[in-house]
């Protein structure tokens, strides 16, 4: 199958439109032309192998074997493979450059392959901030190996010790006497399989040249000018659009359908495959209009009610309170005690692209082309739903929109691929943006309920419990003697999902506030405090430097202004949140004047790309502090529109400043979530301060003012 518009994404060839269509690994080496292929064994990594030398394009070896591929043809065209995908994190950027490093070259020298189920390796998706831990340095000992094994084909054609010899912009030099041989000049039409040598070390990042660097997006111009396609944008030949038809509630059933209007209106095709029902026509318009002739009866279910949310979700808990009962005694015995109570509201993810899928089938053989986290996950989906073997089946990611954990699941891309299957047609479905608010997942909403005790100073006690939301973020990073944390899984009314961070947005929220206020009550400054309290040195360490620069401490006290902190840790990046409010008068409006945060994960492939994570995260996160919520009534979601549902607008953005602590003494994590978990709690304690009012709600602010303390 031939794009009609559109270069396959995932690598970037100029000449890889001809490769879209049923392909296997062989068949695309040799279209790239042989060259050396490095083989790993990477045994703690989340990322399975899809190493394969037989035809079978996603016949996945031992699940127990993990691989990466990096091949270079006769040309010295070097092109790198991972199962992850580009949402706009950077990723394609930051992963060149640490294999550019090892092999000498310019990072937009490489080719890199991503999320394409036929010729990548196995990979469970690209969330949880695990790219930069897990592909990282498999990418960096695998280039490595590459690099040690140019040298000693070099070593082997001159004579010359390879440790005499050094490589630069694809090729290996000969220093002494200028001798020069490119890398595809190395091959010279060889395919050689090896395992890599874990021996082989990677350059030190204190060493580091190219990675560490602040370069821009390799295919930035691309997606500057337009000519990046996303999936929304591509066009097969004979192509129809498809819509699916949707029930008006929460749970409801199918009872009746009349789709004889519908079937009037030519090109449209209407598909009844038992309660789904959808259209496809020759324009996006035209399905709409089909769509909304169609004549339903639905059965309306039994619906929780927005304003029953916080008690349902307690009262459905699949386990009670455990009673610890040093924990009791402890905040029986303590000095200074508080008991506090949270509710979180269900948030939505609003990427500002919506679900997009391209399917199309060809004599039994399904590629679809989608805008997902999980490629192999859509693979699975569609082998289950239409009971395929795993070679009949190709999904393509192009570098898509963000997705901030929405983007997991599968339905645009099953939607597309039953809607084509019935026509016999190319068919690209895109949701509307109602459908994206309303037949997405949420971030769960959730309760959290917090009692904690000082004794002399300490926190002596601290119980925790979080209803629905989740565990993420749960674990006490201040030092106690006792300690009991529980999470109860609820029944959540509406359909609930993986978010930014999950529910370390609620759990850091509940505790960085409590420990702000027992810091309060005990008289202490809330940095001191936290310092005192604390023993993780990367957490301290955040904390001082972003309060260095936000002059904490030499701050002039002043009416209706307020200065708050919080910090946290999150899969492995450590953050500090300074932030300085002030509540207008008579207005009650919250006005942010300046927003200090402090982060550190490990060492720095990209300052810029992670720079831009943190602030993106800070930002995101000013919504779902302040006013973000998902607004439902009857089984219906009321505030379905970008009108009605509040996001951070351009004139939400605060002063703002990212400081970066780079550790080279300490691998990279991934950034894309922790940043985003202090800036409530900053807030909630910088309002306190300028106003002496304590908020205990998510979001804070939805009328759009601080509440009157008196």
């Amino acid at each position: 199958m031939k794009l009609k518009v559109n270069k396959m994404q995932s690598s970037g060839n100029k000449n890889s439109k001809k490769l879209a269509g049923k392909i296997t690994r062989r068949s695309f080496f040799k279209y790239l032309g042989a060259g050396f292929a490095t083989y790993m064994v990477w045994s703690d990594v989340l990322v399975a192998s899809a190493l394969s030398t037989n035809e079978n394009p996603t016949a996945f070896p031992d699940q127990d074997l993990i691989g990466s591929w990096i091949h270079i043809s006769p040309i010295g065209q070097i092109t790198v493979f991972t199962g992850k995908v580009e949402i706009g994190q950077n990723i394609r950027t930051s992963l060149s450059q640490v294999v550019a490093e090892e092999l000498s070259v310019r990072p937009d020298a490489i080719n890199m392959v991503m999320g394409d189920t036929a010729l990548t390796p196995y990979d469970r998706g690209t969330y949880g901030s695990l790219t930069t831990l897990q592909i990282s340095p498999i990418l960096r000992i695998m280039a490595a190996n590459l690099r040690h094994l140019l040298m000693e084909e070099a070593k082997k054609t001159w004579g010359i010790a390879s440790s005499n010899l050094m490589l630069k912009g694809g090729m290996v030099i000969d220093p002494k006497t200028n001798k020069k041989l490119g890398f595809g000049d190395l091959v010279n039409g060889k395919s050689l399989l090896k395992k890599v040598d874990n021996n082989i070390k990677p350059i030190a990042p204190e060493k580091w040249k190219i990675a560490g660097q602040s370069i821009s997006k390799i295919n930035g111009r691309d997606f500057i000018t337009g000519k990046h396609r996303y999936v929304s944008d591509l066009v097969l030949p004979g192509m129809v659009f498809g819509r699916v038809l949707r029930p008006p509630f929460y749970g409801a059933k199918l009872l009746s359908v009349d789709t004889s209007a519908a079937e009037k209106i030519p090109s449209v095709e209407v598909v009844k495959d038992g309660d789904f029902i959808g259209v496809t026509a020759a324009s996006t318009l035209t399905a709409a209009v089909a769509l909304a002739l169609i004549d339903s009866t639905w059965e309306q279910s039994p619906t929780t009610e927005r304003s029953e949310l916080f008690e349902q979700l307690v009262k459905s808990a699949s386990e009670k309170k455990k009673v610890n009962k040093e924990v009791k005694i402890a905040y029986d015995r303590g000095d200074i005690k508080i008991n506090q109570r949270f509710e979180i509201d269900y948030i939505a993810h609003v990427p500002l692209e919506t679900r997009a899928s391209l399917a199309s089938w060809d004599k039994g053989y399904l590629e679809v082309w989608a805008g997902t986290q999980r490629p192999f996950g859509l693979h699975e989906e569609l082998q289950k739903s239409f009971d395929l073997a795993v070679d009949k089946i190709r999904v393509h990611v192009p570098d898509t929109g963000s997705g901030y954990g929405g983007k997991q699941t599968s339905e645009v891309g099953l939607e597309a691929a039953r809607l084509s299957k019935h026509v016999g047609k190319p068919v690209k479905v895109c949701w509307t943006r109602e459908e994206e608010f309303k037949w997405a997942y949420f971030r769960p909403a959730g309760v959290v309920e917090l009692k904690a005790s000082l004794t002399n100073g300490k926190v002596s006690s601290w119980e925790f419990h979080n209803y629905n939301s989740g565990s993420a973020g749960i674990d006490f990073p201040y030092t106690s003697a006792n300690k009991h944390l529980e999470y109860h899984r609820s029944s959540s009314p509406l359909r609930q999902g993986s978010y930014r961070a999950l529910s370390s947005t609620a759990n850091v929220f509940a505790m960085e506030s409590m420990v702000n206020d027992l810091a309060i009550e005990s008289c202490e400054d809330p940095v001191q405090f936290r310092l005192k309290n604390l023993e993780n040195p990367r957490l301290k360490a955040v904390i001082k430097a972003a309060a260095q620069f936000f002059e904490w401490g030499r701050l002039k006290n002043q009416e209706n202004i307020g200065h708050g902190m919080a910090c946290g840790t999150v899969k492995g990046g450590f953050v500090a949140t300074f932030v300085e409010v002030e509540v207008a008068q008579p207005s009650r409006e919250l006005i942010i004047r300046n927003v200090v945060t402090a982060f550190e994960c490990g060492v720095i492939i990209n300052p810029r790309h992670l720079e831009s994570q943190v602030t993106g995260c800070v930002l995101q996160g000013l919504g779902g502090a302040l006013f973000e919520a998902v607004d439902f009534k009857e089984g219906k979601l009321t505030n379905a529109s970008l009108i009605s549902y509040r996001v951070p607008r351009f004139s939400d953005v605060p002063k703002m400043k990212v400081i970066l602590l780079d550790r080279k003494d300490l691998p990279s994590s991934g950034a894309g979530e922790a940043p985003i978990v202090c800036i409530a709690p900053a807030l909630r304690n910088a309002i306190d301060d300028a106003s002496g009012v304590k908020l205990y709600n998510l979001p804070m602010l939805p009328s759009g003012t601080v509440p009157d303390n008196t």
